[in-house]
């Protein structure tokens, strides 16, 4: 029953590829665990928690570790996408476009140029 509530939760984890996920379900509640790649989809998996649960759901246990905790995320470049549209995505300020351009400064010579296919690093803040 917990289980199909949280089952949007369950698939996005498959979307994500979760390494190790793991399911249980124990006297109504639901334990999930596994690990995300990065803290940007652990964080997406927090957010749709919450989306069906509340912001303190109790019928849900979860457990989920980062791979890479180096970066807040990697992300692929595709057409028509600017530094400024990259921030606002990740961290809600295109002004942070600043931040994703030193972290990148290894590829990127100007931060009004970027290329699709271009992996760029979404710096921790």
């Amino acid at each position: 029953m917990v289980k199909s509530k949280y089952q949007s939760v369950l698939d996005l984890g498959q979307e994500l590829k979760i390494q190790d996920g793991d399911v249980s379900e124990e006297n109504g509640t639901l334990k999930i665990k596994g690990t995300a790649n990065t803290q940007y989809e652990k964080n997406q998996l927090w957010d749709k928690i919450k989306e069906i649960g509340g912001s303190s759901p109790s019928d849900i246990m979860a457990d989920i570790k980062v791979a890479d905790t180096s970066v807040y995320h990697r992300h692929t470049v595709k057409s028509g996408e600017s530094l400024s549209k990259i921030a606002k995505h990740y961290y809600g300020d295109a002004m942070k476009y600043k931040a994703i351009f030193e972290a990148n400064t290894n590829i990127l010579k100007n931060p009004d140029v970027i290329h699709p296919d271009q992996e760029l690093v979404i710096p921790n803040l």
